[in-house]
């Protein structure tokens, strides 16, 4: 029977009923001891012993967004008490997306300590306002439920199959075993109805509801892209396709919401003049800048500029409030450095770019040994001006200086993609190494040299992986925890060995830890996520890496590799042009614009990139087989013909160009034979640049599905 106001519930008084449901009563009652309201949820008694011990575990989570439980009584739990409403929608983007972040983070909280909360719907979360924003908290989990006007929809079922029909995962509705995931879609139920106004699985009966759950998609959202997919991922039927953590659903709207918040502190770190008298010095000015850069990226709450779009204004005179405007940044940081003979002088002027104004400066003068006290210094000094707390600090063995100065030698010249280049990059990593054989970073260094190589068609697969495995090894037999050696050994299990368990494993040691430097981002996205077919996830990861880099030309490559996928080819061409924008001479970007020009059939224009690819790179197979197709789509066979021979004739990276050759002639039966042969070669970008973009066409072919399990993948 109900409660009447007045009477006593152990310690609290009822003083009226809020709602009631198949599970129990909820009550608004006080407590005297304390003096305040509280919410009591009473609960049906067959029923209160099963919910004991997950009410005292959501007792320990002290989370903003999650109704806290007070006390435990015989047959009641003592709440929270919240004065809101029920979330519900249409709301604006930005709020639903405030909101939805909110929810996220209460559930990946309460997952982390093993609770699901098995009945997420919009009755369960309460929006109150908090400094006229609205703030959400999260109730019951799998504990009660409050009524709703619409019972056949909303009401949670008792049973074998707890839960809310509109809002079930697919495996829930059919009474499977549950995970994470099944919260995972659940949420995105709630998140379509905040955007929508309407449910996303809809019905006239129980059974019409849950057979849309298991069967139907949602209707379309009126919603920005990204979030749409952000909803549609959530929503897969299958848990294997949808977002595998809560953790991963935060992550992906933050990237949504770092648009549209309140302004946060950021910078961008210009590279620092060069005064000493020797212009060789100049590496050491801009490996200093790097050092710094790497420091910030440690400031919790501090946006950091990656090194190469920061470096796009080196030597040139630009006013430093047309700098942050173009990298989006609140602040500026600008300094200079002379070294004479064993000592060195650094200063470093910290500037406001709302106005121009200096907010802090600094002079240092240092011998050349406390080089890297002086660059802990310079970025505790700025986080300090900032007001913000700097991350403890890596423990990492420092290598010696000679080696460290070989080392940023090396990054001065990693992302200028010519031949003289990359030949002067691995002779500053292998001095480094014999400088000091304990430096780590070299290893993976060159490990990324010979994977590139490969990936390029300029050395053999089966020469250059094994080569890149075991340097890579060797950086984690010095340090165990070094991310960028994880994720390089992640490459070659899924690239060269087709290992993709092995791949996820590495990844996932790779990017356990914030933050993650903007390689290492890419890598994650390209070589791992849309590698195994999580495109839309890629998309994510490599719009945020273009974020912190926006002017470096190869994310912007990484990226336009991927959209076509997700259905986004202007997007993609737009990409790709802006790549060879900011480097005329980046041949690279020069094929893949090529390739994607071949995908659109646009002949001509991909017979143009692929000269300017092949003019730097005549060996690249991409640009060959673009080349050739476009030949003979313009009804030049006979100047074709030796491109194609040399194809059939070359021992390594042959099928991947007559691929490309017949893909871009239409003729798929052929590109999918050649696809088998180029699989066997092991060629490392073949998954990433040929299969995932050009996939749609060849799954025409019934031969395809046979090619993808050669690699092990779906």
């Amino acid at each position: 029977m109900a409660l009447t106001p007045g009477t006593r519930l152990g310690p609290y008084t009822i003083e009226s009923l809020i709602g009631a449901g198949g599970m129990g009563e909820v009550y608004k009652a006080h407590d005297a001891r304390l003096n305040r309201t509280v919410a009591i949820k009473r609960l049906i008694a067959d029923d209160a012993s099963r919910f004991q011990s997950e009410a005292r575990a959501i007792a320990a989570i002290n989370h903003p967004h999650i109704c806290q439980i007070y006390d435990v009584g015989p047959d009641y739990l003592v709440l929270e008490y919240l004065q809101g409403e029920p979330i519900g929608g249409p709301v604006t983007r930005d709020d639903a997306v405030r909101l939805a972040s909110q929810i996220a983070d209460a559930l990946d909280a309460a997952h982390e300590r093993g609770i699901l909360h098995r009945d997420l719907k919009p009755a369960n979360v309460i929006v109150v306002r908090q400094g006229g924003s609205p703030h959400a908290k999260l109730l019951d989990f799998g504990i009660a439920q409050l009524t709703s006007p619409d019972p056949g929809a909303t009401r949670t079922v008792a049973g074998e199959v707890v839960g809310t029909p509109a809002y079930m995962s697919p495996e829930q509705a059919t009474a499977k075993p549950l995970d994470a995931r099944s919260d995972v879609f659940s949420f995105g139920a709630v998140l379509y109805e905040l955007l929508a106004g309407t449910r996303a699985f809809t019905g006239d009966s129980t059974a019409q509801i849950l057979s849309a759950v298991l069967r139907d998609d949602p209707g379309p959202l009126e919603a920005p892209p990204a979030l749409q997919q952000i909803v549609t991922r959530c929503l897969a039927k299958d848990p294997e396709r949808r977002f595998q953590t809560m953790a991963d659903v935060r992550h992906a709207l933050l990237h949504l919401t770092e648009k549209s918040a309140d302004v946060t502190a950021s910078i961008a770190v210009l590279p620092f003049a060069n005064l000493s008298r020797d212009t060789d010095d100049e590496y050491f000015s801009d490996g200093l800048s790097e050092e710094i850069i790497n420091a910030l990226t440690q400031v919790r709450g501090l946006k950091v500029i990656a090194r190469t779009s920061a470096f796009a204004f080196k030597g040139k005179s630009e006013d430093i409030r047309r700098i942050a405007k173009t990298l989006g940044v609140t602040h500026v940081l600008e300094g200079s450095v002379r070294r004479s003979g064993g000592r060195v002088r650094v200063t470093a002027q910290l500037i406001d770019a709302a106005d121009g104004a200096h907010r802090w400066s600094q002079r240092y003068d240092r011998e050349m040994s406390d080089i890297f006290a002086v660059q802990d210094d310079i970025a505790s000094a700025i986080a300090g001006a900032l007001k913000l707390q700097l991350a403890p600090a890596s423990e990492r063995r420092m290598p010696s200086l000679p080696a460290y100065e070989a080392y940023l030698r090396y990054r001065s010249y990693q992302w200028q993609f010519t031949p003289e280049a990359s030949r002067r990059s691995r002779e500053c990593l292998e001095q480094a190494l014999a400088l000091d054989p304990e430096f780590a970073l070299p290893y993976v260094g060159l490990a990324d040299y010979h994977f590139a190589l490969a990936t390029v068609g300029g050395a053999s697969s089966h020469e250059a992986m094994p080569r890149a495995r075991e340097l890579a090894q060797r950086a984690l037999e010095i340090d165990p925890e070094l991310p960028e050696a994880h994720a390089m050994l992640g490459i070659i299990a899924g690239h060269y060995e087709y290992d993709w368990g092995e791949a996820e494993r590495r990844f996932r040691l790779a990017v356990t830890r914030e933050p993650l430097s903007p390689h290492l981002r890419q890598w994650y996205g390209t070589f791992f996520l849309f590698a195994t077919g999580r495109a839309d996830e890629a998309r994510l990861q490599q719009s945020r890496v273009i974020e912190e880099d926006p002017l470096c030309q190869m994310w912007r490559l990484m990226r336009a590799n991927v959209l076509p996928s997700v259905g986004l080819e202007h997007e993609a061409l737009d990409d790709a042009r802006k790549a060879v924008e900011l480097d005329p001479g980046f041949w690279l970007g020069w094929a893949d614009l090529g390739l994607l020009y071949a995908r659109r059939h646009q002949h001509l224009d991909a017979m143009q990139c692929a000269e300017k690819a092949m003019a730097s790179a005549p060996w690249c197979p991409y640009s060959i087989g673009v080349m050739a197709a476009a030949l003979v789509n313009g009804e030049r066979p006979s100047s074709a013909e030796p491109l194609l021979v040399a194809l059939r004739r070359d021992a390594y990276g042959g099928p991947v160009g007559l691929a490309v050759y017949y893909l871009a002639r239409g003729e798929i039966e052929q590109a999918v034979e050649w696809s088998a042969k180029a699989v066997e070669q092991r060629f490392p970008a073949f998954i990433t640049r040929l299969i995932r973009t050009f996939e749609p066409s060849l799954r025409r072919s019934p031969a395809w599905p046979a090619v993808l399990k050669k690699m092990n993948l779906a």
